[in-house]
């Protein structure tokens, strides 16, 4: 997917197309994310498709629940949302910075045969 540190270092229209190509499957990851969420809300806690968005939205988000949640079942739907919302963050966070760190350490990478210069 990336580059060896043997080969040259990608342009930097590369390693921008290839950051874009990252976020969009950043952003569809918190889509795909979203819809868990708002399914889930609308099914299990009743709440209408409005309400269920931004339910989802706040606890993906990180900020928390809106409205209260009456039953056992959205109770324990929202607390499952929240962990995995966590993940999702943290994944989302892997797959944007993963071009940039790689092309930084690429650009740091000295071989050995540089230092005996």
């Amino acid at each position: 997917m990336f580059e060896h540190k043997s080969q040259k270092i990608v342009p930097f229209s590369v390693f921008i197309r290839r950051l874009a190509k990252f976020v969009i499957i950043a952003i569809l990851l918190i889509l795909f994310a979203l819809c868990i969420g708002i399914a889930g809300y609308h099914w299990m806690a009743g709440f209408n498709w409005v309400d269920a968005l931004l339910n989802a939205s706040m606890i993906l988000g990180g900020m928390g629940p809106v409205d209260v949640l009456t039953t056992t079942g959205a109770k324990i739907f929202a607390s499952l949302y929240a962990l995995f919302s966590g993940l999702v963050f943290i994944a989302v966070m892997g797959i944007v910075f993963s071009p940039i760190v790689h092309r930084m350490l690429h650009k740091f990478h000295i071989d050995d045969k540089d230092l005996k210069k």
